[in-house]
């Protein structure tokens, strides 16, 4: 691991559940155009591609077949990319427990979301994640070996991982993604970036760590995360601009950008095989 100190893993969020072609025409939506965009994520520096789908209308879907058929169309076009599949279990906020899962259980992607905790949704909705939930997918994610990334919205799901982790429902060493400036979550700022790492280096030490900004935020916690150590994420699920008043031509420019951070900062940017390794997943 010492020869890894330096290597900065970036994630791409190609999608999400939210935006549309309205909000940016370039937001990939249909297996196809989310195959392309990981491939082109790939070879700009993307380690890791955090996976959400949608349905024929555009709209956040756990369509097991949308997710197998994503994996499908990656693997025939591009049989040379490595890059390591991170598949939602939040994609819906009408899904069951089983279509939050199904899809990990078919598939065994080598990571899977793990949204420690509820909490209000963009002022409109509620995300649930019960702690029978929690519970059950913690117990089949280590059945199916499929690494979780434990999504924390707020310090408060930082000691919900703690907890799961004491009651083995969790295995170390666990990595956690710090989802700042999201509507009902933590803002984004450097006080609370290094909040969110202090908690979770007192909760869960030896834990990896990665971190996004949504909106006015992206830039702060890219940076941020790069210097404290962290690695990043990046993608149109949450931002569908790259500069104030200019739309993102593609997910492969954050990419792009965020290696550029890395490099301008004296690391190196991860290798899938490098991030496998850094995330103990071999």
């Amino acid at each position: 691991m010492a020869d890894l100190k330096n290597k900065r893993i970036i994630t791409a969020a190609v999608t999400g559940a939210w935006p549309k072609k309205e909000n940016n025409p370039n937001v990939p939506l249909t297996p196809a155009e989310i195959s392309e965009d990981v491939y082109a994520c790939w070879k700009a520096g993307a380690a890791v591609a955090h996976l959400h789908m949608r349905d024929d209308n555009g709209n956040g879907t756990m369509d097991k077949n949308k997710f197998a058929e994503t994996v499908r169309l990656l693997r025939a076009n591009h049989p040379d990319c490595d890059i390591v599949l991170n598949m939602t279990t939040s994609g819906d906020l009408y899904a069951t427990d089983e279509t939050r899962q199904i899809h990990l259980k078919e598939l065994r992607p080598e990571m899977g979301s793990y949204d420690c905790g509820s909490m209000n949704w963009m002022n409109s909705g509620l995300f649930i994640n019960s702690p029978a939930f929690l519970e059950e997918l913690g117990k089949n994610m280590q059945e199916w070996g499929v690494k979780p990334e434990i999504e924390a919205f707020d310090p408060g799901m930082i000691a919900n991982a703690a907890y799961y982790l004491k009651k083995g429902v969790l295995k170390a060493p666990l990595h956690f993604q710090f989802c700042m400036g999201c509507a009902n979550g933590i803002t984004g700022s450097m006080k609370n970036l290094v909040f969110m790492k202090e908690t979770m280096e007192s909760l869960c030490p030896g834990s990896t760590w990665s971190a996004f900004g949504v909106g006015k935020s992206a830039m702060e916690m890219l940076y941020g995360a790069v210097a404290m150590g962290g690695h990043v994420r990046v993608g149109m699920e949450d931002n569908v601009v790259y500069q104030k008043g200019v739309l993102a031509d593609s997910n492969a420019q954050f990419v792009e950008r965020a290696a550029r951070v890395i490099r301008e900062f004296g690391l190196e940017v991860a290798t899938p095989d490098e991030a496998r390794e850094i995330l103990s997943l071999k």
